[in-house]
């Protein structure tokens, strides 16, 4: 399958489109004929793609990393992988092992018991596709034969700060001109470093919290994954914390009262998909549950994996480089 070949399925389609005013469902992207035109990319994806299921429930997909069976996906679709099964070609593998996760990128290392897996062929050579290149990614699958989507570049490669901005992740109010904590978000920050319910705050930073607004203006000063040195008062004691600031929607998640009109169009959209220290970015629709597979070009080399579906008209994917980087790095550390 080649670049001359795509463009002769869509001039014909074109050229039909015009005649009848609306495609033949063949020649549509899902249609029986542009999927084989595909087919070759199709083989490619059956092999170096992971489809993981809880139950019969498809909850993401993943990226073959290595022959013996380590394994990338989104860790925020898989949670603490209780209960899931690793589909690799037709084969089924229960009980993946959970090696690591990287809550930078938002992706978590499985292993299963292969040794004979084909990994993803990575285009190191490409970081930054040019829009308008074609891509290829997991669509929907039958429980062991995957199909294609189809889709291009739509941007260029780009970091994705965190929506909302840094947060300490807890609530408080107002006692005797002192603020006292009324509840700790649990991924937050300050929940890993042990702020506690009714945990009197002294100081940020070494600075006086005189208000609360005073507090924001410290952690305003900062960016997500930077710590602050927190001081409280605890049943009449003072201690010290070093809290990691997280961002607000990784935090609380989004509010519905603040989606925009293009979420509430999005379908069902990614819950992280933000935060990204670097994205490529493509068109094709895939839905929370399709993320974590291998992004592919014509020749089946992979340029990335998805990582975040953010709205209806924007997925993004880890460039290969990054995610080289990545797996190497998970990878060196689990054995």
């Amino acid at each position: 399958m080649n670049a001359k070949s795509i463009a002769f399925i869509v001039l014909l389609a074109t050229r039909m489109a015009t005649a009848a005013q609306t495609l033949e469902t063949t020649y549509r992207t899902n249609g029986a004929t542009v999927q084989a035109t595909f087919e070759s990319v199709r083989a490619v994806l059956q092999d170096c793609s992971a489809v993981i299921q809880r139950g019969r429930t498809e909850i993401a997909y993943g990226t073959v990393m290595s022959a013996d069976g380590f394994i990338l996906t989104k860790a925020s679709e898989i949670g603490d992988g209780n209960g899931i099964t690793v589909t690799v070609g037709e084969k089924v593998y229960p009980d993946p092992e959970l090696v690591s996760t990287d809550p930078t990128w938002d992706v978590t290392l499985l292993k299963i018991p292969a040794s004979d897996l084909k990994p993803v062929s990575l285009a190191l050579d490409q970081p930054d596709p040019a829009r308008g290149t074609w891509v290829i990614a997991n669509g929907a699958t039958t429980r062991i034969h995957r199909r294609v989507q189809i889709g291009i570049i739509a941007a260029t490669a780009r970091e994705i700060p965190h929506e909302g901005g840094p947060v300490l992740g807890v609530a408080f109010e107002e006692k005797s001109k002192k603020l006292v904590v009324t509840q700790v978000a649990e991924k937050s920050g300050a929940a890993t470093a042990g702020v506690e319910k009714d945990d009197v705050l002294l100081r940020a930073d070494g600075e006086e919290i005189a208000s609360a607004e005073v507090l924001g203006d410290i952690i305003g000063k900062h960016h997500v994954g930077d710590q602050v040195t927190l001081t409280v008062e605890r049943a009449g004691k003072t201690m010290e914390m070093k809290i990691e600031l997280k961002g607000r929607v990784d935090v609380f998640g989004d509010n519905p009262d603040e989606m925009s009109r293009n979420d509430m169009m999005s379908g069902r959209f990614s819950e992280r998909r933000s935060g990204f220290p670097r994205v490529i970015q493509h068109d094709i629709i895939a839905d929370r549950q399709r993320i974590g597979g291998p992004v592919l070009d014509l020749d089946g080399r992979c340029l990335g994996m998805n990582i975040a579906r953010a709205n209806r008209a924007e997925t993004f994917a880890i460039p290969a480089s990054d995610l080289k980087s990545l797996a190497d790095r998970l990878i060196s550390q689990a054995k």
